[in-house]
């Protein structure tokens, strides 16, 4: 890896159940394994990467933890769905995997099963906190991109629900108004606000398609955390997605005072915020064929061209960070659809949710037994 990249670290949230049912074993799979943690309806459970420049090691770092899991629960005769919404027919029961957790509790009763969906988060490393602001507020205005390949959600309750991310129209973004932040101390005093008029119970309780991370959060800040995305179980496509991210953001510190939207966008802060916030709902409908408006200038353009138009941009960083290769499995879905897409395709020709499910287990074991 070159000097320039970036550390890179991700949650990873799985659903766990049989080839036609979702099966609650959180609790179990938290006991058993140090570094997989309960989600609070009991059928997701999360595991988390250490930070690593490396893409093969982040590879590796992602994909141990998943086949490790993969054997214990095979002895169970459940699986890992690799869908990001409950996709087969299920009781909207919420089944509470921490009887005892307070703020468990409080989720369960304000926003029930609407929160049990499966995600990947990318974390990037950034220290200098007026460079993650500029990223953050540049990575808000293109998060809908990043949903878009990785849309892997359109069935729920084994219905086709019309929409590419189920996931991400269903989950419940707090507090459902968020500005761009123009400084640190901008941060910290939003923050505090919303958690002191209730709009959020703790820290923890800011759930949008992207935000600061850090050790003491607000205070100490030290990466970007980029939610949006749905769960993707194509690990090569993952890590594509992440170069993506990375590339941005690089390039974006190459060349602040044309890329910070603060600095370059046509638009308030105001109008700024209801383009993206309608852009990622566009994005969670159609994806890659979604009609978006850029934050820069207000033209029209479908998302897949904007994420070609974003690719050809980063070419020559691309080249110079030795990272073209990673990108591959991008152009892939570019050109072949992404999971979800696949997934309508195969839905609409007659496949049953339950099939579609299967098939695409048995690609993701495939997956992992060829990889090193």
């Amino acid at each position: 890896m070159h000097n320039d990249n970036l550390y890179k670290g991700f949650e990873v949230e799985l659903f766990t159940g049989s080839h036609n049912s979702h099966v609650g074993v959180s609790d179990d799979i938290e006991k058993t394994f140090s570094n997989f943690v309960k989600e609070p309806d009991n059928r997701n459970v999360e595991y988390i990467t250490n930070p690593e420049k490396d893409y093969k090691v982040n590879y590796k770092n992602l994909l141990g933890p998943r086949k490790n899991l993969r054997k214990w629960l095979n002895k169970r005769e459940l699986t890992i769905i690799p869908s990001s919404t409950l996709c087969f027919k299920h009781d909207n029961k919420f089944q509470r995997s921490d009887k005892n957790n307070v703020y468990h509790k409080f989720i369960q009763d304000k926003y029930g099963i609407s929160i049990a969906t499966s995600s990947v988060h990318i974390n990037l490393g950034i220290d200098n906190v007026d460079k993650l602001f500029a990223a953050i507020r540049l990575v808000r205005c293109e998060a809908s991109l990043f949903l878009s390949i990785s849309a892997s959600s359109p069935f729920l309750n084994n219905k086709f629900t019309n929409n590419h991310s189920q996931r991400w129209i269903q989950f419940p973004k707090t507090p459902n108004k968020v500005p761009f932040f123009i400084n640190h101390e901008n941060y910290i005093k939003w923050i505090d606000e919303n958690i002191k008029t209730g709009n959020m119970q703790n820290i923890r309780h800011f759930w949008s398609s992207i935000r600061p991370n850090g050790p003491k959060r607000p205070y100490v800040l030290d990466r970007l955390e980029l939610r949006i995305c749905d769960y993707v179980a194509d690990i090569d496509l993952l890590l594509a997605i992440t170069a993506l991210l990375e590339l941005r953001v690089i390039y974006l510190f190459e060349n602040m005072q044309s890329l910070d939207p603060l600095i370059t966008s046509h638009f308030s802060m105001e109008q700024l915020i209801k383009i993206c916030d309608d852009n990622e709902i566009k994005a969670a409908k159609n994806s890659l064929d979604a009609e978006l408006i850029h934050w820069r200038d207000g033209r029209k353009l479908i998302c897949r061209e904007w994420i070609k138009n974003l690719l050809l941009d980063l070419t020559e960083t691309a080249e110079k960070l030795n990272m073209t290769n990673l990108l591959k499995p991008i152009y892939k879905v570019l050109e072949e659809g992404n999971q979800s897409m696949n997934w309508i395709k195969q839905y609409r020709e007659g496949l049953s949710i339950e099939d579609i499910m299967k098939y695409t287990i048995k690609e993701m074991i495939k997956t992992e037994e060829d990889s090193i």
